[in-house]
């Protein structure tokens, strides 16, 4: 609206500009200053005319200074005979250039006619200029209420095409997906069978994990419109938009039915709906869920529009939206195993040139938790890298530095230790992987003390497999290393530094979720974590509520008594094994980053000693 408010007064001005130009181009003559004939007639028999020139009635004196004058003829007969009767000697007249110019008389018509209608004319665009600007914003007043979708045709899906093909991992989500794709491409044969295929798919997963790009694959596949909207394009301040713009999406999916509908980040519209007072059907999000619930079990039985919607978290999502009728099917979408982030890998690496050591199954075991994004990002990292260092292919050391980078941060380069900087984070990262390699925590990859992100240094872990279950001696033994660095800085130096404060925030937090939500602790299995529905629909943990001050006391104890417990576990390990912490810490210094296969031997030829 503002934009067009600018252009408007932009087109008022420029007209304006254009019309003083005008204005001065057609009365150029009225700036001369006009004199009588007989003042021409002293002039011409002074010397001092140069050159007249004659337009239609007006004659334009050139003098001798170059300056101009203008006259008018007084009779029909020639000029020269004029001014010869008036007064001009033959003599002085033959010294004066006489130019005649037939032209004139088209000017002045034309002269004439723009000063009459020039003011009728710059009121005709100005009304033309005002009434359009109106109708502007008439129109976008009406288009408030359309939905903000964007449509990709069958056109537009053929030229940049997705299919299964390019959907890594994610099988089982796949093959669910597919019933959808034969329905859409064949719904007469389950109308035949009286089967009824969902009306919505709802793709649960973790950010990053394919849920856009599976919806996408569903409509390449089918080749059918697909028709994308985010969740919170539909809430808006005024009461009702949303409504109307879910109705809007809707009767554009029925024109180009067989069609998909993807919202993504459904959540900011279908949240629970709870009592407060808040919460009612004059609020605009709940306005919006209900046309939302309204238009999906509104569906005609044969429509072939099929919703799919995407959210990472489904715990705050109305029951109504997911009842039979309406979210039929829920697809759940983990992150990828080893064999599924290798497939990944192998994705993102169609068309960059790698190098003949890239070993994708390595990449695929140093990036266990990654989502299929993260591993798109790490892909696209390692080809940066190679090209900023002026590589023709991209190499395995590409992508151990990408990984770091997307874990940590990029190397802070310009950030240099002091001498007793670089001895205390060696040995606080030497500390954490002796005792994760001495204990049952995940194995240590690669230790560094060159500065990453917000830390001076860092040990990289990588468990050997998937784990999805843990035990509560692989929670204290990661606790235990968590408080390596912290126990190593004070065998070393008697005092601790900041530079654990990080750690010891981890090891709190899991040490607290051991007692209240895993229920190993001696207080029993008891879960202490209450979750409730906020006024505004929200899920809300209450985390002190739902037991009494006593046992509030009691699991602070508890909280405490296990972080002892793997403090004085850590420390006894690295007292034991004082020599070799200080040979790695030694080791550190020197050569600032170790890997694995040196960590692992050093290890080793202190078992033969």
């Amino acid at each position: 609206m503002i934009k067009q408010i600018i252009k408007f007064f932009l087109s008022i001005i420029l007209f304006f500009f254009i019309l003083a130009f005008l204005f001065s181009f057609f009365s150029f003559q009225s700036e001369k200053k006009e004199i009588p004939l007989s003042q021409l007639v002293n002039d011409i028999n002074d010397n001092n005319v140069k050159k007249i020139t004659i337009v239609g009635q007006n004659l334009i004196i050139t003098y001798q200074d170059n300056s101009q004058k203008i006259a008018k003829k007084e009779s029909e007969s020639s000029l020269s005979q004029s001014l010869i009767n008036l007064g001009v000697q033959k003599e002085n007249l033959k010294k004066v250039e006489i130019e005649q110019k037939d032209e004139g008389k088209l000017l002045g018509i034309l002269s004439g006619l723009f000063y009459f209608f020039s003011p009728l004319l710059f009121l005709i665009v100005f009304f033309w200029l005002l009434s359009r600007q109106t109708k502007g914003g008439i129109t976008q007043t009406f288009s408030f209420i359309k939905a903000k979708a964007q449509i990709l045709e069958k056109g537009s899906l053929q030229k940049e095409k997705i299919t299964f093909n390019d959907v890594a991992n994610l099988k089982e989500a796949k093959e669910e997906l597919k019933e959808i794709v034969d329905f859409l491409k064949n719904p007469k044969k389950y109308e035949k069978m009286g089967a009824r295929v969902p009306k919505g798919v709802l793709l649960i997963g973790p950010s990053g994990s394919g849920k856009t790009l599976l919806s996408r694959a569903v409509a390449g596949e089918a080749n059918v419109p697909f028709i994308y909207a985010s969740g919170s394009s539909f809430v808006e301040l005024f009461v009702g938009v949303g409504a109307g713009r879910i109705r809007d999406l809707f009767e554009t999916a029925k024109k180009y039915q067989p069609a998909i509908i993807f919202i993504d980040e459904i959540d900011a519209i279908g949240k629970m709906r709870g009592p407060g007072f808040i919460s009612g059907g004059h609020e605009e999000r709940e306005q919006t869920l209900n046309q939302l619930l309204t238009e999906m079990d509104g569906f005609e039985p044969n429509t072939q529009v099929i919703v799919l919607a995407a959210t990472n978290r489904p715990d705050v999502l109305d029951p109504a939206l997911l009842r039979p009728g309406r979210f039929d099917r829920r697809i759940v979408l983990d992150l990828p195993d080893i064999n599924g982030r290798e497939e990944i890998l192998k994705i993102h690496c169609r068309k960059k040139p790698l190098a003949l050591n890239v070993n994708l199954r390595e990449i695929a075991e140093r990036t266990v938790g990654f989502s299929g994004a993260d591993l798109a990002n790490v892909a696209n990292e390692a080809a940066i890298l190679a090209a900023r260092k002026n590589k023709d292919k991209i190499y395995q050391e590409n992508f151990y530095e990408a990984i770091e980078k997307v874990l940590l941060g990029p190397e802070r380069k310009s950030h240099i230790l002091t001498e007793n900087e670089k001895k205390i984070a060696a040995f606080h990262e030497a500390g954490h992987a002796l005792v994760a390699s001495l204990t049952h925590s995940e194995p240590v990859r690669k230790i560094s003390i060159v500065a990453r992100g917000f830390a001076a240094g860092f040990t990289l872990r990588m468990p050997k497999e998937e784990r999805k279950i843990r035990t509560r001696k692989e929670f204290f033994d990661e606790i235990a290393t968590l408080l390596g660095g912290y126990c190593a800085e004070k065998i070393k130096f008697k005092e601790v530094s900041t530079g654990a404060s990080n750690d010891l925030q981890i090891a709190s937090s899991l040490a607290r979720k051991i007692v209240k939500e895993f229920g190993m602790s001696s207080l029993g299995p008891i879960s202490f974590s209450r979750k409730d529905v906020s006024p505004s629909g929200e899920i809300v943990f209450f985390e002190e509520s739902g037991y009494s001050e006593k046992l509030a006391s009691q699991i602070d104890e508890e909280v405490v008594k296990i972080l002892r417990e793997a403090e004085k576990k850590a420390t006894n390990i690295l007292q034991a094994k004082r020599k070799l912490l200080e040979k790695i810490a030694s080791l550190l210094i020197e050569k600032e980053t170790i890997e694995k296969e040196e960590f692992e031997k050093i290890l080793k030829q202190e078992k033969r000693v």
